[in-house]
């Protein structure tokens, strides 16, 4: 048995254990059986099928979008210290989205989609300006500019976020809520707001698998072997924004998922694109769905925002990483 194919039966295994436990395990325990059979009990199955299963599919489609979008970044700028959160794209997604609550915004043609495309404009302007400030500071755009880069504008648009909630009125408490990180009382119409958009980045990025293994040799290397560099990491760069812009808007900031897992699964099952996106893609799903459910569970019947779930992992992961780069183990 091949080693991806063994990589790919255990992601799915987890990702389906922690979907069934997500859905079952709670303040009323529900027996698995209520799945296939809501007659059994219906009392149960409306709490099954109206509460449990879309914040489960949200939190999976969010964990999805981050985790596979900060793979897509890492293999871009070869460092595995980036993802949407340490870059400022999530703060730029928050800033976007924050500022359709807070001014009321909805575009007539986009209705509900407002939310999510105002956030992945934020997401992308973001990624542009951190991109072009850091080529302004270092023409060789070392990791540590862009990294150092995205935590300065990560620190300005969390003071804009800040200046709207001490002018807010009545949106404090949902605009707080939001920002925390959660999936909690969503329900199927978030869902229906994220599900095509996650879709869509995921397809742009998996068509830029190849390219993201050549850039890997530089991007010197990857012009001679027929890859048209700018264009491809303008294409990444969308596809990531498009990505963080749709999980930050349903979901609000959730840190580290876009760090963790792709480096997890790179020491696990080797650092070929081809297999690092979909994996992260599948893990990323697992990982919150399983933060979810702690942050739910942890102290019932009170809630904690699923971001401090994901923080407490991610941060000592993140000082580890750090720590393995500059002793020159990655």
């Amino acid at each position: 048995m091949s080693k991806h194919l063994v990589a790919y039966s255990v992601s799915l295994l987890i990702l389906v254990g922690a979907v069934l436990l997500g859905v079952t395990v709670g303040t009323v325990s529900i027996s698995p059986v209520v799945l296939w059979n809501p007659s059994s009990d219906e009392a149960a199955a409306n709490i099954l099928w109206n509460i449990r299963m879309p914040r489960v599919i949200l939190a999976g489609l969010v964990g999805a979008a981050l985790a596979i979008a900060g793979a897509a970044f890492q293999g871009l700028l070869k460092n595995p210290l980036a993802d949407p959160y340490t870059l400022g794209v999530s703060s730029g997604a928050s800033v976007g989205a924050v500022t359709t609550l807070f001014f009321g915004i909805s575009i007539p043609f986009l209705g509900p989609f407002t939310l999510p495309v105002m956030s992945m404009i934020g997401a992308l302007l973001t990624m542009f300006a951190v991109m072009s400030f850091a080529k302004l500071v270092d023409r060789s755009m070392k990791m540590e500019t862009v990294i150092l880069t995205g935590i300065i504008f990560s620190s300005f648009l969390g003071s804009i976020i800040s200046l709207m909630i001490a002018l807010t009125g009545e949106e404090l408490r949902q605009i707080i809520g939001w920002l925390l990180g959660s999936v909690s009382m969503r329900g199927w119409p978030y869902v229906r707001m994220a599900l095509p958009f996650v879709l869509i980045g995921s397809f742009i990025l998996w068509l830029k698998r190849r390219e993201l293994n050549a850039m890997l040799f530089g991007e010197e290397r990857a012009q001679h072997l027929g890859v048209d560099v700018k264009k491809s990491k303008m294409t990444i760069l969308i596809g990531g924004s498009v990505l963080t812009g749709a999980a930050v808007s349903v979901s609000g900031t959730i840190g580290f998922v876009g760090l963790v897992v792709p480096h997890m699964t790179r020491l696990l099952w080797g650092s070929d694109h081809r297999h690092v996106l979909p994996l992260s893609f599948i893990n990323g799903a697992a990982l919150l769905i399983v933060c979810d459910l702690v942050s739910r569970t942890i102290i019932s019947p009170t809630e904690l925002p699923i971001g401090v779930i994901t923080a407490f992992i991610g941060a000592p992961v993140f000082a580890f990483i750090f720590f393995r780069q500059r002793k020159g183990g990655v």
